[in-house]
Formats: structure tokens, sequence, C-alpha cells
């Protein structure tokens, strides 16, 4: 039997806690085979930031914002080749998220901040935008796309079955993995609501390692208020918004004590979707910013009651993995393979997706149903 052509890909994700980028280099053949190379990151300067949180909802012109979005995920490409002695011109295809300022599945709309054209003729290299949009066009939810990446991350460590992969970043996710299912949802809140209230009452950026919400009591009436939210009646396959969810049931409480309820807020919203699922997971391997916080992890120990690891237990990197997944998934687009299925955002069929961008060359679309 022949063996599939193995592709060098960047990805690159800026998630919805909006503090800048990862880059990181995968060699894949779109399947089964899978290596993981160098990754960095790029933080979002201070007012970058500040601007992207605080965009209209239905922002008009954001070419600026773009432009300077695109810019610096281009920085992070040419810094992550710098810095790990790579040659751009190995680099077979870049998958570009871009940022996402709105996601809503039941408008049918999903906008990430980013300009493939731009990247492609500065960078030289293939570029693939656009991944979420055809999942919808054929009534997928868009989101979550990083099953496909966990179930090989999960394959590749012959890990035992069924299994699940809790991606916490501004909103939390979960990949379910058991022989030929594959499940997926976003499950509620993760880090947006905690990072933002620390922001605001205690002037830092998140809170670290969960030490001021260890110091705090969780109110239950309000715990009870944000989960009566009707989002936690329905059954995924389901996609949230980073700002789906309001903080003001905890207005009224001290710093610890609302940093306290909303992280419990997090891992209750992750523990009743796990009451959901299809079948019962053997243990969750933890990934994105929220692996880091182990007052979370203490929380999702006690309302899952099942082994709860962090990504580095099995040798991954963290803080790689969803940028990983869209290098992985970027030539899962080029060789026009599926991104996503019923199972895990609701789509009618199994279907690629994804715009290529060569450099000096306009769009040419991916998106071939499956």
């Amino acid at each position: 039997m022949t063996e599939l052509r193995l592709f060098r890909a960047i990805g690159l994700m800026s998630g919805t806690s909006m503090d800048g980028i990862d880059a990181a280099v995968v060699e894949t053949d779109g399947h089964t085979r899978l290596s993981v190379g160098p990754h960095g990151s790029t933080p979002y300067p201070p007012s970058l930031r500040q601007t992207l949180l605080h965009l209209p909802v239905n922002p008009v012109d954001v070419g600026p914002e773009e432009r300077e979005v695109t810019d610096l995920h281009c920085q992070a490409v040419r810094s992550l080749c710098e810095k790990s002695n790579i040659d751009l011109s190995t680099i077979d295809v870049i998958g570009f998220h871009g940022q996402t300022v709105k996601h809503d599945p039941k408008e049918g709309v999903s906008c990430q901040l980013g300009d493939g054209r731009r990247m492609a003729n500065t960078l030289g290299r293939l570029v693939v935008t656009h991944f979420r949009q055809n999942d919808m066009r054929y009534g997928g939810q868009g989101a979550p796309l990083a099953p496909a990446y966990h179930q090989a991350l999960v394959r590749a460590c012959a890990i035992r079955e069924p299994i699940a992969v809790l991606n916490i970043g501004g909103v939390s996710n979960l990949t379910l993995i058991d022989g030929d299912l594959l499940h997926a949802c976003d499950c509620g809140p993760g880090n947006a609501l905690i990072d933002d209230w620390v922001s605001a009452h205690c002037g830092m950026p998140y809170d670290e390692d969960g030490k001021i919400a260890a110091a705090g009591r969780v109110d239950h009436h309000a715990l009870e208020i944000l989960l009566s939210d009707d989002y936690f009646r329905r059954h995924g396959p389901k996609s949230l918004d980073r700002n789906a969810f309001s903080a003001n049931p905890v207005q009224a409480l001290t710093p610890p004590d609302g940093a306290a309820t909303l992280t419990a807020f997090t891992a209750a919203a992750i523990a009743a979707e796990a009451e959901r699922l299809p079948c019962t997971p053997r243990e969750w391997i933890v990934v994105g910013g929220g692996r880091r916080n182990a007052h979370l992890l203490s929380e999702l120990r006690r309302r899952l009651g099942a082994p709860v690891r962090v990504a580095e237990d099995l040798g991954w990197v963290g803080e790689a993995i969803e940028a990983q997944a869209f290098g992985y998934l970027a030539v899962r687009s080029l060789l026009k393979l599926p991104l996503s299925w019923s199972g895990t955002t609701g789509v009618s069929q199994p279907v690629t997706g994804g715009v290529f961008w060569k450099p000096d060359f306009g769009p040419v679309s991916a998106m071939i149903v499956r």
C-alpha cells in the first residue's frame, strides 16, 4: 500500500479569550499520520485586545482591525520560523482561523477577522481561511471544528476509549471519542467570564491558578440563575459565542466570591453536558488555557466523578493544540476531506470547507460537500 504524502503546515489560532495568537507546525497526511513540531505565541497589544473585546455586536467597518490582526498573524508565522530555524518555503499550507468577533449559528453567522489574500501575498504561501462557513451552509453550527484533530491525537497515543477531550478557552467545548462515535459540542462558558470579572474587579488579566476563586465562596443562588439559561437544556451538537452569558447574577458579590461562582459555573456547565453524552468517558483530558487553573480542575474532578488529566500528562503541548488543529484541518481542506460531521456540528452530512488563497491570486473555493 502506497503511503500518502505528508504535508508540512502551520496552524494559527486566536481564541475567544482574545489574548493573542498561537502558531504551531504539524506534519500530517490529513488522516492518521501526525507529528507535531515547534510552536510559539504572540500576544496582542493591550490596545488591540481592548478594541476587539469591545467591538459592536454587529461590526460593520472592521478594515483597520482586520489588517492589524492579519499582520500580527503574519508576524507570528515569521517569528515561529525564525526561532525554530524553519525555512518558510518548506511550509505547504497555512491554516489561518482568524479572530472570531461574532458567532451566532441561529443567524447563520460566524465572523472571523483575517485577510487571507493579504497573508498569502505577505508570506508567499498557500493560506486557508473561512473554515466554518461551509459547515453552516449545510445546517451545521460551524463549531467546534477541533474534534477531527482531537481524534487524531487520541489515536496517535493509543488511549483507551471512550475518552473526552475538553478544551477550555473563552468558552468550553468537548469531544467524545469512542470507536466510530465522534460527538462534540460547546458546553458553556470557559475562561471568558472569569477573565472579564477579575480584570474588572482585581485589575488582573486572568485568575492565575484559580487563587482568587479559591479564596471565595460560591453563591449558590447566583449559580442557579446562571445555570437556568435555556442553553443548558439543549442537547448537542450546539455552539456558543464568547458573549453568550452575562455575569449580572454575581455583580453584588465580592471579587473572590464572584470568581468562585463563575468558576463553579464553568465546571457545572461541563458536568451538566457530561450527563447528556451518549456514553460515559473513562477519563477527561483538559486542553486550552483552563488547564492551568488548579481550582477549576479541582471543581471538574469533583463534579465529573472521573479522572481528569491535562494535555501535558499525555505528552501533548496544551497551549498549541488549537493551533495544531488548524494546521491539520488546512491539510484536510487541501485534500477535500471532511472537517465536520453530524455528530460534531449538526451538519446534514460530512463536509469539507475553507477558502484557499494563493499569492497574487484571488480566492479558490474548497467548499466541496463530501
